[in-house]
């Protein structure tokens, strides 16, 4: 028989983080460190409205956008928490997850040839959901010395006269950077001096520990030209309702929906409802969480500090980014190491992209216990290579 697979899908290589998960799932009293997963259960009050629209037998489709009152309260909480206006009817699609938001968005603007501008390190799911539509991915490599944060300067220097539109991944998986108004304002500038759209994936916005998140959408200008992706999987520990929504200007929603009719047709019903729950009586159980993780994100940095491994202190997501180049190794090989020798799994940093090589994503979603004991574990390799590289 001939070759039935797509090129451009072969072609994609898979995520470099599942392997370690792989090991780790079959090596007893091992510690992933590696999951970007909130620890928490989904607040009781939002499971128990999936339970009872599902006990009243509310498993219908809704319409393709989803349930008028959950497109509602998003327009509600993101005016109350960005203070930016959108129509609920018009400007707001109701997702299964915030991925199928990115890909669904790449796919109603992009052209073949458009380039997308991508910030690296980054979520793994941009750069081949670009190629999928038939964009071209233009990697910018974001440095350690501006805390990965994009610059104006390397806008500049990346767009060109086919570049459609810039994402804009911030809170960062995997970095833990943040933008601040005055950097958002800066790349804003460029952004519609070159005319060109921004996909903001907010995906982390409430997990900010530096002043409240500022959204790129909220300053003038731009919320004509940029499409704001969010969810619940991270703000209110509901990965596994696949939920999430994206706005933006009417017309590109209106193609982000047909595209969603015909491959997905509504986001799922229970879900749907159980979100409307969360928006509506979930903020003290965010601010909850968020204050868990600013603890934990406290020990973490104090930790990496007293074992003399280099990490500049970010302020968004569950996730630190530490410098191993002291060692001389690969990001790839101290992860295999690690976990082979010390049962900790890690991220290696060239799963988000090649300039994260010399780095480690850590999770610290994760009990305190688990987090001494993790790295504890890791003081102790990292003393080991030194060790080594000093030959005794």
């Amino acid at each position: 028989m001939r070759n039935f697979l797509a090129d451009k899908v072969v072609e994609i290589a898979p995520s470099g983080i599942r392997k370690f998960f792989d090991i780790v799932s079959e090596m007893p009293d091992a510690i992933s460190l590696g999951v970007g997963e909130p620890d928490f259960d989904t607040p009781w009050h939002i499971r128990e409205e999936g339970i009872y629209t599902l006990e009243r037998g509310r498993t219908f489709y809704t319409s393709n956008a989803g349930l008028k009152e959950l497109r509602e309260e998003i327009v509600n909480y993101l005016k109350r928490r960005i203070d930016v206006s959108y129509d609920p009817m018009k400007e707001v699609v109701v997702t299964v997850g915030g991925s199928e938001g990115i890909d669904m968005a790449f796919r109603a603007v992009l052209n073949p040839g458009d380039e997308v501008l991508i910030p690296q390190p980054c979520y793994v799911s941009y750069e081949p959901c670009a190629v999928l539509a038939d964009g071209v991915p233009v990697i910018i490599n974001l440095k350690e010395e501006n805390e990965f944060r994009l610059t104006k300067e390397e806008l500049l220097e990346a767009i060109t006269e086919k570049t459609k539109i810039l994402v804009l991944p911030f809170p960062n998986n995997p970095t833990g950077a943040i933008m601040e108004r005055k950097d958002l304002e800066d790349i804003a500038e460029v952004v519609i001096e070159k005319d060109i759209l921004v996909l903001t994936d907010e995906i982390y916005s409430e997990l900010s520990y530096k002043g409240d998140h500022v959204s790129i959408a909220s300053l003038p200008g731009m919320r004509e030209r940029t499409i704001l992706i969010n969810g619940f999987s991270k703000a209110y520990a509901m990965t596994g309702w696949r939920l999430g929504y994206a706005c933006g200007p009417e017309p590109i929603i209106e193609q982000m929906t047909k595209i969603h009719q015909y491959a997905i047709m509504c986001a799922p019903t229970n879900s749907q409802f159980a979100a409307v729950d969360a928006l509506k009586n979930g903020d003290g159980d965010v601010a909850m969480m968020r204050e868990s993780y600013d603890q934990r994100r406290r020990f973490v940095i104090h930790a990496l500090q007293e074992m003399g491994l280099k990490c500049f202190e970010p302020f968004g997501a569950f996730y630190v980014f530490p410098s191993i180049q002291e060692f001389g190794i690969s990001s790839d090989e101290f992860a295999t190491r690690f976990l082979k020798e010390e049962k900790v799994a890690v991220v290696p940093g060239t799963a988000f992209g090649a300039c994260g090589e010399g780095f480690l994503r850590l999770s610290y979603a994760y009990s305190l216990e688990d987090l001494k004991e993790a790295f504890g574990r890791l003081a102790h390799f990292v003393d080991r290579l030194r060790k080594e590289k000093e030959g005794r």
